[in-house]
């Protein structure tokens, strides 16, 4: 599995996604809020490029999109202090965590693992990246998600409880880092239901990126 880094083909490592990051998203969900990040993980299998067709999944009834600011992870290595946590960040982007919510509210009553609720097929539609520096505030990019062209979430990385660097380091402390890593961060307020007809964008103004895609 590849994704789009500006104009090449770079290979995808693991992909590690955070939940409940966002206090609005948590009180929406009626989730207790953590005190460390709450870590999962998806296989690369998961990740769908910007148009592509979504395969819509049928082990579940209540399909929820979840807009994110996703990370690239350019080096190797521990991560020993959050000091040096943005030097392992090579790229970023937008994309999606698709979830079944009925699926996973099942899971989290019994204790289960949530992986059949959130890895299926394309559950990551995920935009192409562009090069994250240091003239880049990781602390203040915009991104919203839109279905059918309206817009259901708004979110700022300012909002995350566990800032970008806190992320980096808790996971890069416990896992080595290899490069194509990737990190969704969380979701914001505002998740809401998919049909198989709809179209979702995800959009990141301070990175001029929109990407789109539909089910079939």
């Amino acid at each position: 599995m590849h994704v789009r880094f500006l104009s090449k083909s770079l290979p995808v490592g693991r992909v590690f996604c955070i939940g409940m990051n966002y206090a609005e998203h948590i009180r929406e969900l009626g989730s207790n809020t953590p005190d460390q990040p709450v870590v999962f993980m998806k296989p690369p299998q998961s990740i769908a490029l910007s148009g592509k067709e979504l395969n819509f999944p049928v082990h579940g009834k209540n399909l929820h999109f979840e807009t994110e600011l996703v990370l690239y992870i350019g080096k190797s290595g521990h991560v020993k202090t959050e000091a040096e946590s943005l030097s392992f960040i090579k790229g970023l982007t937008v994309g999606f965590d698709l979830t079944l919510r009925d699926l996973q509210g099942e899971l989290k009553k019994s204790g289960r693992p949530w992986e059949i609720s959130k890895a299926f097929e394309d559950s990551a539609p995920l935009g192409d990246f562009v090069e994250y520096n240091s003239s880049i505030d990781i602390h203040a990019i915009d991104f919203a998600g839109y279905v059918n062209g309206q817009m259901r979430q708004q979110g700022n990385s300012s909002q995350m409880m566990f800032p970008v660097e806190k992320i980096v380091h808790y996971i890069g402390s416990i896992w080595k880092f290899i490069p194509g890593d990737i990190i969704f961060t969380g979701t914001p307020p505002g998740v809401g239901p998919l049909n198989k007809v709809d179209r979702i964008s995800a959009r990141c103004p301070t990175l001029s990126l929109d990407f789109a895609w539909k089910f079939h």
